[in-house]
């Protein structure tokens, strides 16, 4: 029986030819030594262990100009983050959490190894960085820009971007301006990559409102998108390329990648298999974008079938969904029953041979609400990705909707919607609030699964950032949620006690010395799964540095196979299992 399409706006559904679905779900089969998980036993449990590690941080939404105050609950939707580094390099995660209103302060967490974190971030230098004429902080990403082996950190602000170089593994200091990195760019997203392989990590920032808005000082109230599928008049992503010496330079225009279509996340991997590190947008009010790089010298725009589905992309999640040995895309959009039904966007890598993505999102994975950050990560251990996706947008009096407003707003001409003064006032209107996280488990073929409730993930907040960290390096994949306004939530993860696992540790030495965009490939009978060294992903986020495998019952790995940027090839045969295992770049 066909499958019959929910109802949609914006989006046509073309129903997959019935042989095409067969030889997918075969190339899909995760192999006859993978059980497939049962939704009734999931194989792992998620408990909220936040106060007892020590994590109080409550994130605070940014006030802006009164002239906006109508709409400020919707313009001030953004800005809950949360980052992983080894920052004082003592091989356990510490967590790293940005707020947004002037007077507030970020948080960094230490994690003391006992199960519990200190924060840090006053005496590290970290935390006072909510100042008005300075800005708000959206966000951070941490990488070793002059590899000296210390992690250091860019936060990006509502405002003016801002460099903190780590001295000596427990203060930063200010070089945004020696840097050349002094801009105001009202970001919700950076990412790091070296995308000329020359050693250095290179910085891409995302753009949301145009640089010339100053949010607390309008001279204008025309401050929104110009469309709600197809809008134009964003801020412009910029690209500053590592000169080495502390130094960058803007070099966007000649590498062609300014796109001003409101992005709010980004993500670096070689996609199709050249050995360059591409970039992948997901954008709001319209298409995602695939940045594909022609050997480090500019990158070319290409369509890659992202382009026929006009969303509002909020989140690009990388990882190997189905074991294929190839990096695949989730990207969240928004789903409100009655209203609007976009699907997400599970987007399997198809660029090798067809130079193409396919979306094969369907069912309960297609439908997460108003969902916001995503990220894979082997839950159980069974040796395939699970999928933890945020939900909700604006939590407020729950017998006040503003989604007839926004409806109405939707359907108007654009130069109405455009102007912020034109909105209905949100008052204490929720929209698409109280909305609870989803936790998909990966069953193959047999589709994914919303297994939340059953592993212990209930709390209703307005999620936003997600991270994965193995906090307690136990071998298994905690969770950590920032919430909008709201306080912030560690899920320790408790998988089933007799699978085996593994992880690396990548240190480069051609390559950047954080190892960002290396990809790690691992061979154990059927199973390859691929991970990639994210620079930042999801939305607003970044994970532990460290790649974490599931082997399931498997009591060996074959071989790794370790794809450099620097362009080398490492093949290590049977490493061992249940432990870390730290690998240094090859120097020749």
């Amino acid at each position: 029986m066909p499958h019959r399409p929910r109802p949609a706006v914006r989006r046509a559904i073309i129903a997959v030819p019935f042989l095409a679905a067969i030889l997918l779900a075969m190339r899909l089969d995760g192999g006859p030594s993978r059980a497939v998980a049962d939704a009734a036993h999931p194989g792992f449990v998620l408990r909220d262990e936040t106060a007892a590690a020590g994590i109080h941080f409550v994130h605070h939404r940014p006030t802006f100009d009164p002239k906006i105050a109508g709409i400020e609950p919707h313009v001030a939707a953004l800005g809950a983050s949360v980052s992983v580094a080894d920052f004082d390099g003592d091989g356990r995660p510490d967590l790293y959490f940005t707020n947004s209103r002037f007077g507030e302060p970020n948080a960094l967490y230490r994690n003391k190894g006992d199960g519990t974190f200190e924060e840090v971030a006053a005496s590290a230098g970290l935390a006072d960085l909510n100042r008005p004429g300075e800005g708000v902080s959206m966000g951070a990403v941490w990488g070793d820009f002059d590899n000296d082996g210390r992690e250091d950190v860019l936060v990006y602000r509502y405002g003016y971007l801002a460099l903190f170089r780590n001295v000596d593994g427990r203060h930063f200091e200010d070089v945004t301006a020696q840097a050349g990195l002094h801009r105001w760019v009202n970001s919700n997203g950076a990412i790091w990559l070296d995308y000329d392989h020359d050693g250095l990590l290179d910085l891409y920032v995302t753009a949301y409102f145009r640089s010339d808005i100053d949010l607390w000082h309008l001279t204008t109230t025309r401050i929104m998108h110009n469309s709600f599928e197809f809008a134009t008049n964003g801020g412009k992503n910029l690209l500053f390329h590592n000169l080495g010496g502390g130094k960058f330079e803007d070099v966007t225009d000649k590498m062609g990648v300014g796109s001003t279509r409101w992005s709010l996340a980004a993500a670096s991997a070689d996609f199709n298999g050249d050995g360059w590190p591409d970039i992948y947008l997901a954008n709001d009010y319209g298409p995602e974008e695939l940045y594909l790089n022609d050997r480090g010298r500019r990158f070319v725009l290409t369509t890659a079938g992202l382009e026929s589905e006009s969303k509002s992309g909020m989140s690009v999640a990388l990882g190997d969904a189905y074991n294929r040995g190839r990096l695949d895309a989730f990207v969240t959009n928004i789903s409100e029953r009655g209203y609007l039904f976009q699907n997400n966007n599970l987007r399997l890598n198809e660029m090798p041979e067809a130079g193409r993505f396919r979306n094969v999102a369907e069912g309960e994975i297609a439908d997460a609400g108003w969902a916001w950050g995503s990220q894979f990560g082997d839950l159980n251990n069974d040796g395939a990705n699970e999928l933890f996706v945020a939900n909700g947008f604006i939590s407020a009096d729950r017998q006040k909707s503003y989604w007839y407003a926004m409806s109405k707003i939707a359907g108007a001409n654009g130069r109405f919607f455009e102007d912020a003064a034109t909105w209905p006032p949100f008052g204490n209107a929720s929209l698409s609030g109280y909305e609870r996280s989803r936790v998909y488990l990966n069953r193959g073929v047999a589709g994914w699964v919303d297994v939340a409730k059953k592993v212990g993930v209930t709390d209703l907040y307005d999620g936003r950032a997600v991270a994965l960290a193995d906090l307690s390096n136990r071998g298994a994949v905690d969770v950590i949620v920032a919430n909008q306004n709201q306080p912030a939530v560690l899920y320790r993860d408790y998988p089933d006690s007799t699978r085996h696992w593994i992880a690396f540790r990548l240190v480069g030495t051609r390559s950047n010395r954080s190892a960002i965009g290396a990809e790690v490939v691992l061979e154990s009978g059927d199973l390859r799964q691929r991970r990639i060294v994210d620079g930042g992903s999801g939305f607003a986020s970044q994970n532990d540095r460290r790649l974490h495998f599931g082997l399931g019952v498997r009591e060996w790995v074959d071989r790794v196979v370790i794809y450099w940027p620097s362009g080398t090839r490492q093949i290590l045969p049977r490493p061992p299992i249940d432990r870390f295992v730290t690998v240094t770049e090859p120097e020749r």
